[in-house]
């Protein structure tokens, strides 16, 4: 479904990206792991039109990506959930969701908030509250059913953990795996969890100084102890 080829970018003159090469195939969880400024989040930014290309190409579903604005590619089936400020804080709930249908004919949109609040029920009772006032849990569902009201063919995820508690973090993964089975929903995901995401994901890439080090299975990795120290050291 997406497909990154000797992919070069970078911040201004500083260069994070070099040659990589990044597949992500329809109905799977990939996972992208490393440790920090190998270029994970990178990734994802040049995925939704965040970060220009250098060099390389990006195609999604066979088509080229390198012209496509951010917002053609939300149209197009690529939604994405950054790190850290997950949700509009002053907004509530249903406002956040509505944002998410920005794109979408005004008779949709109903349908599409009624079939995210199925998949997070517990957003339910919670429409009329500003967002900034739930909890971190809360607000992660928020921000992941905000990316999924537009029913996208791709979610990518940068580090849902961040800041969660253990027992959320269970609930928050076992979602994740939830949606891609269920609604059949690609799945691109950048997680410091480590092993929680392995245990998750069908492919997996690891970038050590912008540069692919490792892509495989999760249990070719898991299984040699060297390999994968080499990989955060």
């Amino acid at each position: 479904m997406l497909k990154l080829t000797v992919a070069d970018t970078g911040y201004g003159k500083k260069q994070v990206l070099f040659g990589v090469d990044l597949a992500a195939k329809a109905g799977k969880i990939t996972a992208i792991i490393g440790p920090n400024g190998a270029g994970k989040s990178t990734v994802l930014k040049v995925v939704h039109g965040l970060l220009p290309l250098w060099k390389g190409s990006a195609t999604f579903k066979g088509s080229a990506l390198n012209s496509a604005s951010p917002a053609q590619r939300v149209r197009d089936g690529i939604t994405f959930c950054p790190q850290g400020n997950r949700v509009f804080g002053e907004l509530s709930v249903r406002e956040n969701l509505d944002l998410g249908c920005m794109h979408l004919p005004a008779k949709e949109v109903a349908a599409r908030v009624k079939a995210v609040l199925e998949t997070f029920p517990q957003l339910t009772l919670r429409l009329k509250q500003i967002a900034c006032t739930l909890s971190g849990g809360e607000q992660q569902m928020v921000a992941i059913a905000r990316a999924l009201v537009s029913k996208p063919k791709l979610l990518m995820l940068d580090e849902p953990s961040l800041g969660l508690s253990p027992s959320v973090l269970e609930d928050m993964f076992a979602k994740i795996v939830e949606i891609n089975r269920t609604q059949g929903v690609t799945i691109l995901i950048v997680e410091q969890k480590v092993h929680k995401v392995l245990s998750i994901a069908d492919f997996v890439y690891s970038l050590k100084l912008g540069k692919v080090a490792f892509s495989g299975l999760p249990n070719d990795l898991t299984a040699n102890t060297e390999t994968f120290r080499k990989l955060f050291l």
